[in-house]
């Protein structure tokens, strides 16, 4: 009698030490995960410093370029259920200083896809548009502008076509850019 209850006293010391250890690894796992996910969208959140070096370069290779866009391709690809977008930048060529705007919106939808242009436009979490943008003669932004966007696991798998307009003292500024979001 009295050795089933040290057997029966063992079994739940086992049990507890087993319980602790297995809370220990989940939450050392949760912690894990967290980490990994807030540096993943800090990352999407920011442009680095490779994307701005990137968009000074477009400038300095072409004096007269007023808008630079990466990547250059123009052309973003993402899956279902992804974040992720564009940067922008404008310099000032015109000879005095002046206030930029811009505006992002879906100007063409491909074919088979099942979206209006104003739910494409929907789909800009971030850097829709901007004003009061004011740069001196011949300087740039500073920080580049990051459009993002959010995209459901729903979002259907298709083309748009989003157009940049810039403008200056409410003036168009150059001709409008296209960038192409690709939903794989």
């Amino acid at each position: 009698m009295l050795n089933t209850k040290k057997a029966a006293m063992e079994m739940s010391v086992g049990t507890i030490v087993t319980i602790v250890l297995l809370m220990t690894v989940l939450i050392l796992g949760l912690g894990l995960v967290r980490n990994i996910f807030s540096s993943s969208s800090n990352a999407i959140n920011q442009i680095d410093s490779s994307v701005q070096n990137q968009l000074q370069q477009l400038f300095s290779e072409d004096g007269s370029r007023m808008i630079a866009l990466y990547p250059v391709e123009r052309e973003v690809k993402m899956k279902q259920g992804e974040s992720g977008g564009f940067g922008l930048s404008i310099r000032n060529v015109n000879q005095e200083a002046g206030v930029f705007s811009y505006d992002v919106t879906a100007s063409e939808i491909g074919s088979g896809c099942q979206l209006t242009l104003a739910q494409a436009d929907g789909l800009i979490s971030l850097g829709k548009m901007g004003q009061n943008i004011q740069l001196s003669s011949g300087s740039s932004l500073e920080n580049p502008i990051l459009v993002k966007f959010d995209l459901s696991e729903t979002t259907p798998l298709c083309t748009i076509r989003y157009a940049i307009n810039v403008k200056s003292d409410g003036v168009p500024y150059g001709s409008t850019n296209y960038v192409d979001l690709k939903v794989e």
